[in-house]
């Protein structure tokens, strides 16, 4: 989040390990059901309990070409059992065709000699850290000694489901021609990715023979998966999957509305859903990063009261110093106190939340670091004096979502780039809503009511800050008033 005309961002290393649409559809707006029950994720209960494989279930019978019998080998052929079974029942009602399953399942080692290697869409699977789909022969392959493994270990088993479901979501744009040969590869990446949701609110719903999902933590691992998964660089040519912010609603996008869903997703709806919001670094020599300091917090304070008046501004607090508050308590790094209409902000500790970390061993970033993991945080309690202001309770997880969504709001307007200079010297950069939605997905301090309290799904806190980003006040008024 830089200056105006100085750059920032994060690049996160992701590596080799990024899902690639292998060797290789409309509506008005972003497809996104309107719910508004905090307690449920997309009108689904909010569950805890199990997330992963099924215990007392017979593995499925189908079998990969080259696989080892290993247990990768057997949760990946389970997925695709599951991923299968759901495309059987609901593709010709979807998408008005008859299904046919993919022709041919392959597993591979990456780490395999040359001479022991095997080909995979006409190329060699040595050191072929990936899974992908084939149009070629209607395959789908996978590396069972380096990429599964790791998503495993990260993520959790249901993210080796979501990547087959990704790829699986190929092959089923492929044979619904949702999308077509001359479509972008950013379509059909963005298919996949609501294709895959699909699947996972089945999942959800328990109706999977081999897996089973709770829609807290579950959930949120799965899309932390996705968030990881993300392109870091926009410049670069080959990146084609998206931003975390553009992976994550595409998912939710199949998991609120389904396969029909998937369909509107074409070139507008992704060009009408980036609007104002940076796309490039380019004449941005920080890469999107602007550390923060008092200094830059009273840039962005002028930027917040043009955006979003409160009517009664709140004072501001830079020392850190812990004070009593009767009617909240401190929610560090930064508090809001509505007893003295006071945010008191613990900069270094704010400073440190926004440092980029990377880890040259960590392929797969459980988080997306930068500055605006902190600067959000100081935006959301700045959206509680607006709703106290506005005389509405700041306790509660409706508080805590309309603080999301505010904050989704003050973060499309801050993409503004012929905002004048008295309304704050800074703005949006490319990446800053990656950094965004990895905050809302771990800790959650964002989309909290003014004690710290957020609801567990991180599914709904992105949601809730994706609505405001993309509909605007009226749809945090609408749905958490």
């Amino acid at each position: 989040m830089p200056k105006v005309r100085t750059p920032v961002f994060v690049t996160a290393l992701v590596g080799a390990l990024l899902l690639v649409g292998g060797c290789a559809q409309h509506v008005d707006s972003t497809a996104i059901s309107i719910y508004d029950d905090p307690f449920k994720v997309a009108g689904l209960p909010m569950t805890s309990g199990p997330s992963g494989p099924r215990s007392n279930v017979p593995d499925s019978t189908l079998t990969a070409v080259n696989g080892d019998g290993g247990a990768v080998d057997t949760l990946a052929l389970n997925a695709v059992d599951d991923i299968q079974n759901y495309w059987r029942g609901v593709f010709p009602e979807a998408f008005q065709k008859n299904f046919e399953p993919v022709d041919r399942l392959l597993s591979w080692s990456a780490t395999a000699p040359r001479a022991t290697a095997v080909e995979f869409c006409g190329q060699t699977t040595r050191r072929l850290v990936n899974a992908a789909y084939c149009p070629v022969d209607n395959s789908i392959g996978w590396d069972r000694s380096i990429l599964l493994p790791a998503m495993e270990k990260t993520f959790g088993k249901m993210a080796v489901v979501m990547v087959l479901a990704h790829e699986y979501g190929h092959a089923v744009h492929t044979l619904s021609q949702i999308s077509g040969r001359r479509d972008p590869g950013i379509v059909k990446e963005q298919q996949a990715d609501c294709l895959a949701g699909a699947f996972i609110r089945h999942v959800a719903e328990g109706k999977a023979e081999h897996f089973t999902i709770n829609t807290s933590e579950g959930l949120n691992s799965v899309l932390a998966a996705s968030v990881a998964l993300r392109d870091s660089d926009p410049d670069d040519p080959a990146n084609v999957h998206g931003s975390a912010f553009e992976r994550v609603t595409a998912v939710q996008i199949g998991f609120t509305d389904g396969p029909t869903g998937c369909a509107g997703i074409d070139e507008d709806e992704i060009d009408q859903r980036r609007a104002n919001l940076p796309q490039s670094f380019r004449d941005d020599g920080g890469r999107g990063e602007f550390p923060i300091t008092r200094e830059s917090l009273a840039e962005l304070t002028k930027a917040l009261h043009a955006i979003l008046p409160a009517g009664d501004e709140p004072s501001y607090d830079y020392s850190g110093n812990n004070r009593e508050c009767a009617n909240g308590v401190v929610t560090k790094p930064v508090s809001y106190c509505p007893d003295t209409n006071t945010i008191t902000t613990d900069v270094p500790r704010l400073a440190e939340r926004g440092v980029v970390e990377i880890d040259g061993s960590d392929l797969l970033p459980v988080e997306v670091t930068g500055d605006y993991n902190g600067y959000i945080v100081f935006v959301s309690r700045y959206t509680l004096a607006v709703q106290h202001s506005r005389g509405q309770d700041l306790s509660g997880a409706k508080t805590g979502l309309q603080a999301a969504c505010l904050s989704g709001v003050i973060t499309s307007e801050l993409a503004e780039s012929d905002r004048p200079i008295s309304q704050g010297d800074i703005r949006l950069s490319a990446g800053d809503l990656d950094e965004a939605v990895s905050g809302l997905l771990t800790d959650g301090l964002a989309a909290s009511d003014v004690r710290g309290q957020t609801v567990r799904s991180g599914f709904s806190r992105i949601d809730a800050f994706r609505a405001g980003v993309i509909n605007g006040e009226q749809a945090c008024m609408s749905r958490y008033s």
